[in-house]
């Protein structure tokens, strides 16, 4: 991920880069209505690939689990569906390491 974006500074926001990486979907907005479709694939194919893999393990492993993160995964695949929760969860890591990047901190799991 540095070797591609570097310290994330071209980006303004986590939602930005996710959208870099094609992690959010895409808008269509006419006449004052917005309407969310399928994700946008844009950007780097194996940087997303790669963030995806990691989602499904993510996934995988928050069975049994009761931290925020996992308990919020478990729920929104069961509301939502599987791969809706792989993508939102790789949407969510995405944000994540850029504000690593940006601030240059090392991980702390969210509580």
């Amino acid at each position: 991920m540095v070797a591609m974006v570097g310290n994330g500074h071209e980006f303004r926001c986590g939602r930005q880069f996710a959208a870099w990486l094609g992690l959010v979907p895409g808008q269509y907005n006419s006449g004052g209505k917005a309407r969310l479709g399928r994700i946008t694939k844009a950007g780097d194919g194996y940087l997303r690939s790669l963030l995806i893999l990691g989602a499904r393990a993510v996934l995988v492993a928050a069975q049994g689990k009761t931290d925020p993160v996992s308990r919020w995964a478990i729920v929104l695949a069961e509301r939502r569906g599987y791969w809706k929760a792989v993508v939102a969860i790789a949407a969510k890591n995405a944000r994540m390491a850029w504000a690593m990047l940006r601030r240059g901190d090392a991980f702390v799991m969210p509580t």
